[in-house]
């Protein structure tokens, strides 16, 4: 891709194959890793604080908000990442973030060295809905 310094896309490239306008450490200010870490796994659903905070626009930034939106139905760190484009690392900071702050609720995997077979069965199917 050719690099342009005004932000726009080069030549005949659209808007989606343009870097990132911003850089993950600007959306995660800084911070690298969670306060709590978060394995790939774990599952993750927008609470009633997170559906309010949808509804009060401006309330959320919008890496979250698009979190918020998709957690409606459950997805794992994982999916989020992969469906929203956005980097492991940076979803892993905001998850934090909006449990702490309770728009989402996480649910880790009781042995994070074997993942139960209900968790296995959820993750199977969030992958074959993408």
């Amino acid at each position: 891709m050719a690099q342009d310094w005004s932000g726009s896309p080069a030549p005949g490239e659209s808007w989606d194959d343009a870097e990132p306008l911003v850089r993950p450490y600007a959306v995660t200010r800084g911070r690298t890793t969670p306060a709590v870490p978060l394995e790939l796994v774990a599952l993750v659903a927008t609470t009633d604080g997170g559906m309010a905070a949808i509804r009060r626009r401006g309330r959320l930034a919008p890496e979250e908000h698009d979190i918020a939106i998709l957690c409606m139905r459950i997805h794992s760190i994982a999916e989020i990442s992969a469906r929203l484009k956005l980097p492991l690392m940076v979803v892993r900071v905001l998850i934090d973030d909006m449990a702490r702050d309770g728009m989402v609720s996480v649910h880790r995997p009781e042995h994070p060295d074997r993942p139960s077979p209900e968790l296995l069965r959820r993750v199977l199917h969030g992958l074959t809905t993408l």
